[in-house]
């Protein structure tokens, strides 16, 4: 096996571009663009400039954030697609347009699991279930029985339509077998400030957008849709815990860079960003704003995207949900 991989690789390496073979040697030459395909001040944006600082103190690589927001990631990420491959252009992919995306909208500029090359996944956050401290409702149980007893009345807000708390309110409404109405907002802000408000009864918030209200003590978590609790919310248990096996809904975020990057620079890249995922400061103020650290191989990473590319792509189809 050791012998045919050699040769195959061998053989890969020869109908390469003399560039391409040559990086190896010196690369990164040159500042490295990370496309976020998001505004800046989010969760993806706060989380690539934490990675690009730390690349920029461990191993002096210079990684410029560039922010090309729009089409729900689609622009950001179809401008990789299309870039050379060569390393100095990557981008921080998301659940939503890699997974989710592809099967919401009736065309997509690019294939993700063909124009892209999966490097590392970084980290990944749940979704939480939120509603008023003065909310009825103690538990997700309390909320079901409710929406049992009184089909429709009970509202669910959500941060956008294809986002992972939109389809995590669908996968829970046919998980438990209700009626709740999904109320789409334009951010998590306008949400937060309905669910605060009592336009909305709950609110599917991803942790990052929930965990200041939760620390103030202005609203009260019923459930994180991670296959475990969150180290920063140790008492609020999983959905799955409370009688739903196997549900699960998360934002996973990751490098990618365009179709055909070489090895080496997959394996450089990967490396790096492997060494500060594993840093304590970093993992600290990554589970600080309600995200898990991950890390992992360029494999295991790949495996992630097909996976949930099609678990979102039966959920969508399934539940008729369609972007025009």
């Amino acid at each position: 096996m050791d012998r045919r991989y050699f040769l195959q690789a061998a053989a890969a390496a020869a109908l390469m571009p003399a560039w391409t073979r040559a990086l190896a040697a010196d690369w990164p030459r040159s500042p490295i663009k990370l496309v976020v395909p998001f505004p800046p001040g989010g969760g993806t944006d706060t989380v690539s400039r934490l990675v690009a600082e730390k690349l920029a103190v461990l191993d002096k690589w210079q990684v410029i954030v560039d922010n090309r927001p729009g089409a729900a990631g689609n622009i950001g990420l179809d401008q990789v697609s299309k870039a050379r491959p060569d390393g100095y252009t990557l981008a921080m992919a998301q659940t939503s347009n890699m997974a989710i995306n592809p099967a919401l909208y009736a065309s997509m500029p690019f294939d993700p699991l063909k124009d892209l090359t999966p490097i590392v996944e970084v980290c990944a956050q749940p979704v939480v279930l939120v509603v008023r401290n003065e909310s009825p409702f103690k538990g997700l149980a309390d909320l079901v029985q409710a929406a049992k007893r009184q089909p429709g009345k009970y509202t669910v807000a959500q941060a956008g339509l294809g986002t992972v708390g939109h389809l995590a309110g669908e996968m829970l409404v046919r998980a438990a077998g209700i009626d709740m109405m999904q109320v789409p907002y334009k951010g998590a802000g306008p949400a937060m400030t309905d669910l605060l408000g009592g336009q909305v009864d709950t609110y599917f918030g991803s942790a990052a957008s929930v965990m200041p209200q939760l620390l103030a003590r202005k609203i009260r978590a019923l459930a994180v849709t991670s296959t475990r609790r969150l180290a920063g919310l140790p008492d609020v248990p999983t959905v799955a815990e409370q009688g739903y096996p196997g549900f699960e809904a998360t934002t996973w975020l990751g490098l990618v860079g365009p179709a055909g990057l070489p090895a080496d620079v997959v394996a450089a890249v990967n490396a790096a960003v492997n060494a500060v995922v594993a840093r304590k400061d970093v993992q600290d103020r990554l589970l600080a704003e309600g995200n898990e650290p991950i890390g992992g191989t360029p494999q295991a990473y790949a495996q992630v995207i097909q996976g949930e590319h099609a678990k979102w792509g039966k959920l969508i189809r399934d539940a008729g949900i369609k972007v025009e």
